[in-house]
């Protein structure tokens, strides 16, 4: 059954998800329920103003340029981007009420059954995977999270015959106590958000938590060619908890493949899918989250051609090895969502043995690249470095071994500018930046929408240059 919440709410974070959660307990307390929400944000700006102008109300208080949360309030929403170690967040544990997130707030309002997915990467495609196998059952799923309307939002909207499906990140995990999905997907633990979370032992604590509240007759997807994510396999397997592994690798897995088929179960169970080159969706890694999606649709009743009309018809997802053109013989692919240097590792296997021009740059999140500067250096024949990250990205090539190109640039369309230069027919240029966008963009699909739209004026402009 479905919560309510009453009481003196600080909603902390001026963003999407925070304005979600304001405007929806401003309908609870116009319909009567005893709640009353106060807005924080740190920043100020013309367009917040704007944005939350909206939400302002008898039961509503926003406070723009505030690092501090009143006493007395009952309960804390902090919006997912927020550190743990700034101002507002300290303020908020300050006032001694406790401090959930979006999606946990999200979970104690809803009636429906939930997925959840999480991962250092894939957490899109896989969650867009699974609802599109929802759309080809007929069974009526919402995308929610991190991806698709604030979940908060939704659950208002819909009753326990539709499927939630959640991308979930470490952040919001980090910050629930009662969330209990019936499904979980765990696809990968590698280095990222090191600068949010203190440690990669806390961020993997972090995105474990997603099976804290799971018990007998619950389904957990994960994994076992991932290190970070296959101990939990081991550990989930005393539960109760019907574990589903996922494996490229181990013909044990539950999920895998065999000859170039996508295959589920064993025995009488085992059930022929597609062949992986079916996939419309590009790379090992991306088989990989095919097979973590089915599993997942497979264990709530999705039937058989169901999950293989689903397999064959889903298309590229935006920002994330998304093909945007060919412009003088080069093809041009938007993988803006490629945050990380795992994710970067990933998208390099994805175009077997055409040459490849790589864009990396942006904000660094604390991350390591030497690891994949090596990797860069075996696969692609130039790079171009941009952006705030530009000189670590210089310093990581240094010792690279191979005849691969340096390039550098001021920002990313200038880098656009440089690896069209330097391509030749036949090429992949390829924005894959393994950091966050800050420097120069609001968000990675700002980023994306940029270069796309560059390369859309050089298809229009005729440029061969």
């Amino acid at each position: 059954m479905s919560e309510q919440i009453t009481g003196h709410v600080a909603v902390l974070g001026a963003g999407r998800s925070g304005r979600g959660v304001t405007a929806r307990l401003a309908e609870d307390a116009a319909n009567g329920i005893d709640v009353r929400v106060t807005l924080i944000d740190s920043a100020r700006s013309e367009g917040l103003e704007a944005a939350v102008a909206p939400l302002t109300g008898p039961s509503v208080e926003v406070l723009l340029g505030h690092e501090s949360v009143p006493s007395g309030v009952s309960l804390v929403v902090a919006s997912p981007g927020l550190p743990p170690r700034s101002a507002l967040m300290k303020s908020a544990r300050d006032t001694g009420a406790p401090v959930i997130s979006e999606i946990e707030l999200a979970y104690r309002l809803s009636e429906s059954p939930w997925i959840a997915i999480t991962g250092t990467n894939g957490k899109t495609t896989t969650t867009s995977l699974i609802a599109h196998l929802f759309a080809e059952a007929g069974i009526p799923a919402e995308t929610v999270g991190n991806i698709g309307r604030a979940a908060v939002r939704v659950v208002g909207e819909v009753g326990p015959a539709t499927m939630l499906v959640a991308e979930v990140s470490s952040f919001q995990l980090a910050l629930t106590d009662q969330f209990h999905p019936r499904v979980s997907v765990l696809l990968n633990i590698t280095p990222d958000h090191i600068d949010w979370h203190g440690s990669l032992d806390a961020y993997a604590d972090d995105k474990a938590r997603i099976f804290a509240n799971q018990t007998f007759g619950d389904t957990a997807v994960i994994d076992i060619d991932d290190p970070g994510s296959a101990p939990y396999a081991d550990r989930m397997s005393g539960s109760g908890v019907d574990v589903r592994t996922v494996s490229l690798l181990q013909s044990l897995a539950f999920a895998r493949v065999e000859e170039g088929m996508l295959v589920l179960g064993h025995g009488d169970a085992r059930v022929e899918l597609v062949r992986a080159d079916e996939l419309a969706i590009r790379g090992d890694h991306n088989i990989s989250n095919a097979l973590a999606a089915v599993a997942a649709a497979h264990s709530v009743g999705v039937s058989v051609t169901a999950l293989r009309d689903g397999l064959r018809t889903f298309e590229p997802i935006e920002h994330r090895l998304e093909p945007v053109g060919v412009v003088a013989g080069v093809e041009y692919f938007n993988d803006s969502k490629a945050t990380n240097p795992d994710a970067v590792l990933k998208a390099l296997t994805a175009f077997d043995e055409r040459p490849l021009l790589i864009l990396l740059g942006g904000h660094n999140k604390g991350n390591d690249f030497s690891e994949l500067a090596q990797a860069v250096c075996r696969r692609c024949r130039a790079a171009v470095v941009f952006g705030e990250s530009e000189s670590e990205f210089a310093d990581a090539f240094a010792g690279c071994e191979g005849d691969i190109i340096i390039l550098r640039a001021r920002g990313m369309a200038d880098a656009i500018a440089v690896a069209a230069h330097a391509a030749r027919p036949g090429d992949v240029v390829l924005l894959s930046p393994a950091c966050a966008s800050f420097d120069e963009f609001s968000d990675y699909e700002h980023r994306g929408r940029v270069f796309r739209g560059i390369v859309s004026d050089m298809l229009a402009a005729g440029d061969h240059q």
